[in-house]
């Protein structure tokens, strides 16, 4: 494909994503969705998030027993959308954070939240190389360390699962994300967009489902194993081909500020508790992180790093 029939389909893409961005902000009056959950609001000893996974998804393949179940929406259509809508400036010293994701260190001093910890499960000993992301039974082992170590504290557990990278698959569009050109953009979504990735939409979403399948039994060890009551939810959803708004446009992925149903809506697993964790406020406690590391992993997951 020459880089004039590159140019055009990308570019009228992202002059129409920045058009419904326009609406979705309501022309810059609203940041995020003023609709979403503000999830430490929410009552809930522990809160596991499954990152980018659509409402629809969940409910069809959940495994998982629990009290009620919601349909909820998310502050966001990104997960730094999420955390920016959620954390900023917020005191959180009663809180914590075990994360797969990268993308809260990378935007820590921006996001200036005050956790009384953050266990960063994509450091190199989490973080499965061949695969290109961490593994569900990592996060689920590391939760639960943390439990045992914080017996007193809220426990927000981020797996990345059923964000690509696709576990268990032989694909490899999805694992190495640097284009060999050197162009900026690191997601495969954006060579759907090109048309430059001969894959169907039915196949991914195949792949999607697959990931959430094997994520589910470990967030269900997670579920049987904590104390006090415990809501299993995601960050945000995933667009797979279906049209955006006002601009019909297609979207692939999980663009900020888009905030289609497919993108905000969520789901709200409740599993309730005979009893309760006594929850306490403690000191922050300094999170051991490396920020090249963040970055390395954030571009195998398909994030641009500004």
């Amino acid at each position: 494909m020459s880089s004039i029939q590159k140019w055009v389909p990308r570019n009228y893409h992202m002059i129409s994503r920045k058009v419904n961005m326009l609406y979705f902000s309501k022309f810059g009056e609203t940041v995020h969705n003023d609709d979403g959950v503000d999830i430490f609001e929410a009552d809930w000893d522990n809160l596991a998030i499954l990152d980018a996974c659509r409402e629809d998804l969940f409910e069809s393949m959940n495994t998982i027993a629990g009290d009620d179940y919601e349909v909820r929406q998310s502050r966001g259509s990104a997960t730094k959308e999420f955390l920016e809508a959620n954390c900023t400036h917020r005191d959180l010293r009663d809180t914590v954070y075990v994360t797969a994701n990268p993308v809260y260190h990378h935007n820590r001093e921006r996001l200036n939240a005050e956790f009384h910890r953050v266990i960063n499960v994509w450091q190199e000993d989490g973080w499965d190389e061949t695969v290109k992301t961490v593994l569900p039974e990592t996060v689920t082992e590391r939760a639960l360390e943390a439990q045992e170590r914080y017996p007193n504290k809220r426990l927000l557990v981020h797996y990345l699962q059923p964000h690509y990278p696709f576990i268990d698959t032989s694909v490899t569009f999805d694992k190495q994300q640097i284009h060999d050109d050197g162009e900026e953009d690191l997601s495969f979504w954006h060579d759907i967009v090109d048309g430059e990735l001969d894959v169907s939409d039915r196949e991914l979403w195949d792949l999607y489902e697959k990931n959430l399948e094997r994520a589910l039994p470990h967030v269900q060890k997670l579920v049987s194993s904590v104390d006090g009551k415990t809501v299993v939810t995601s960050d945000h959803g995933n667009m797979f081909g279906e049209r955006s708004f006002p601009i019909p446009d297609r979207e692939w992925g999980h663009p900020e500020q888009i905030h289609t149903p497919e993108l905000v809506e969520i789901p709200w697993l409740t599993i309730k508790a005979e009893q309760r964790r006594h929850i306490t406020v403690g000191e922050p406690a300094d999170s051991s992180g490396d920020d090249q590391t963040a970055e390395d992993r954030l571009a195998a997951l398909g994030y641009k790093v500004d």
